[in-house]
């Protein structure tokens, strides 16, 4: 009735004497975009935004071209599309673990330095981004040179990871005499006794809650995280395994550290074998 009698009265007036409002009549009358119309409209709204433009933005833009559409329809569409925001960061959420509660004592005592090759080793756990999901790295630090010497990765926070990165170990463990962690469950388990008590290795604890405790791990996955994690993109776990074996081969093999006076860590254990040798060459002599 509206419709066929617009161009002879106003709307407002026949709104007002029908007693619906302008609203709703308006509501009624437009309509609704196709799916894939708005689908093509989100998109052209988020690339003219130059890919910063979240839901609400959207919304509002869309609304400028009298297209009312809500935030969630928004986000399924830009979901299904795989737009996202340049402001928009994956989080990673901590999971509750309990802590390791042991008598035991920090028997490291911060004493990162003038250590002897495998005299002490100390490791961490940090978290990967992998397509829509989380991973876990594990790598196992000689303190003696900052060598990583062992190191691991996959979807579990737990000994099994550790573990791994153990096994991955080329030096022989019966020199090691120290290995360092934070009280996390991870490595409070028979799996990790097991392999402390085959090979007598000591155990070594951080205080509970003081990183500066584990220093040098927190360094290092500090560096990983800028110089690995932050740059790249890994869509699955076994092209984060691959990447991750480059990145400490590069660590080690390559890579100058200021704490190693600008040296590899190869390059300190390689010097400090040469001067073994010439000891014992000397030594020899001397006995002669």
């Amino acid at each position: 009735m509206i419709d066929a009698n617009k161009h002879t009265y106003s709307i407002s007036a026949m709104c007002k004497l029908l007693n619906i409002s302008r609203q709703t009549y308006y509501y009624k009358t437009k309509e609704k975009p196709s799916e894939a119309a708005l689908e093509a409209a989100v998109t052209e709204e988020f690339n003219r935004s130059r890919k910063n433009y979240g839901t609400r933005k959207i919304k509002a833009a869309l609304a400028k071209r009298d297209i009312l559409v809500s935030r969630r329809k928004i986000s399924q569409i830009m979901n299904r599309r795989g737009l996202k925001s340049n402001y928009t960061k994956a989080n990673y959420r901590k999971h509750t673990s309990n802590v390791n509660h042991s008598d035991i004592g920090n028997t490291l005592d911060r004493a990162f330095t003038e250590r002897e090759p495998l005299e002490a080793i100390i490791t961490d756990l940090t978290y990967v981004r992998v397509g829509t999901t989380w991973c876990y790295v594990c790598f196992i630090i000689d303190l003696f040179n900052r060598e990583i010497i062992g190191h691991s990765c996959g979807p579990n926070k737990d000994a099994a990871l550790v573990k791994s990165a153990f096994q991955s170990i080329s030096h022989p463990l019966t020199e090691v005499k120290i290995f360092h962690t934070d009280r996390g469950k991870e490595f409070d388990n028979k799996l990790i006794d097991t392999i402390l008590e085959t090979f007598d290795i000591e155990r070594s604890l951080s205080k509970k809650g003081c990183p500066y405790d584990n220093a040098v791990a927190e360094s290092t996955y500090k560096s990983f995280k800028v110089e690995f994690v932050y740059p790249n993109t890994f869509d699955t776990l076994n092209q984060l395994k691959l990447q991750l074996f480059d990145y400490v081969n590069w660590w080690n093999y390559l890579r100058l550290h200021g704490s190693l006076g600008y040296e590899t860590p190869i390059g300190i254990r390689n010097l400090r074998l040469a001067e073994r040798i010439l000891d014992n060459e000397h030594g020899c002599g001397s006995v002669a």
